[in-house]
């Protein structure tokens, strides 16, 4: 019976890594009960024809240490909250300067808003083709989705976005209720602009501005999103106002004077003023004074010991 028995559980775990990987390659989704403990999800393409994959330790962001971006994130806020909410809310392009806090700004609103329901699926540019299964995946899930694109635009000649136009507006099937499509880019209108674009662009009688196919075209997929708000670039004060907020969390003893002289030579090398030229010379120099005082501490210990 011993043998029998151990025969009967090999078999029985053959029979559950089966079912797993006929349920990777049918592209089933999670167990619900997952959207109750897990903020963040992951869209995975590379196996079958996609999953929803949860982040297990997704890495989140506290609004309040997002500094010189108030009106754009006032907005954000608001219809985020009408989301929650199941409210009317629109879709969401964040655009603007690298560095400045679009991403930050979307793991903070999973910080923020995660305990009331909201929730965050990553979606690669490369899957987007994928974008219709990924929003039936999420038809009727419990929760509020964000279905987050970032650092997103898009090449001449690159066909991908028009899934994305679709699922905004356009496609006889519209976007579950309970999912907004959020995205990041360092383009306004998330294609590459020229100046002959605006070659075919005319006047007619009436003396009315009508711009060429190509412009519109361009236009088309980032006027698809409801609210459109910009990110830009800090001036020198907002900068240091940045970088005392990480010193002070850092508990960071240099005088501010030495700070601030220090860090703006740190972006002056970098030719950056962002919230994330701050971030990394905080880190720095939290690092460098934390390794200085290790090495005294040990030398007095070597010392005391050879004493």
């Amino acid at each position: 019976m011993g043998r029998l028995a151990e025969i009967g559980l090999r078999l029985q775990r053959v029979l559950e890594l089966g079912e797993r990987l006929l349920a990777e390659l049918a592209g089933a989704g999670p167990d619900p009960k997952v959207f109750e403990c897990c903020l963040a999800f992951r869209w995975d393409a590379d196996r079958g024809p996609g999953r929803l994959v949860p982040i297990a330790e997704p890495q989140l962001f506290d609004l309040d240490d997002l500094i010189g971006v108030d009106r754009s994130l006032e907005k954000l806020l608001a219809n985020t909250e009408q989301f929650v909410r199941g409210l009317p809310a629109n879709h969401v392009l964040l655009f603007g300067e690298r560095g400045t806090g679009k991403s930050s700004a979307v793991r903070g609103l999973v910080a923020r808003f995660g305990s009331r329901g909201l929730r965050v699926v990553e979606v690669r540019k490369q899957d987007l083709l994928h974008l219709p299964r990924v929003l039936e995946a999420l038809r009727g899930a419990p929760g509020r989705f964000l279905l987050f694109c970032d650092d997103l635009s898009f090449d001449a000649g690159e066909s991908r976005y028009r899934e994305l136009k679709a699922a905004l507006e356009g496609s006889l099937l519209s976007p579950p209720a309970n999912v907004r499509i959020i995205a990041t880019s360092n383009r306004r209108h998330l294609l590459p602009e020229s100046a002959a674009d605006n070659l075919a662009a005319r006047l007619d009688e009436a003396g009315d501005l009508h711009m060429g196919e190509v412009v519109d075209e361009k236009l088309a997929l980032s006027d698809r999103f409801g609210l459109v708000l910009g990110f830009y670039g800090f001036d020198q004060a907002t900068y240091l106002s940045i970088v005392d907020r990480y010193a002070a969390q850092a508990e960071i003893p240099t005088p501010r004077a030495d700070l601030h002289a220090q860090a703006l030579r740190w972006a002056l090398e970098r030719a950056s003023r962002s919230g994330r030229t701050a971030r990394q010379f905080v880190d720095d120099l939290t690092g460098r004074e934390r390794l200085a005082r290790a090495d005294d501490a040990s030398h007095h210990r070597d010392a005391s010991a050879g004493g």
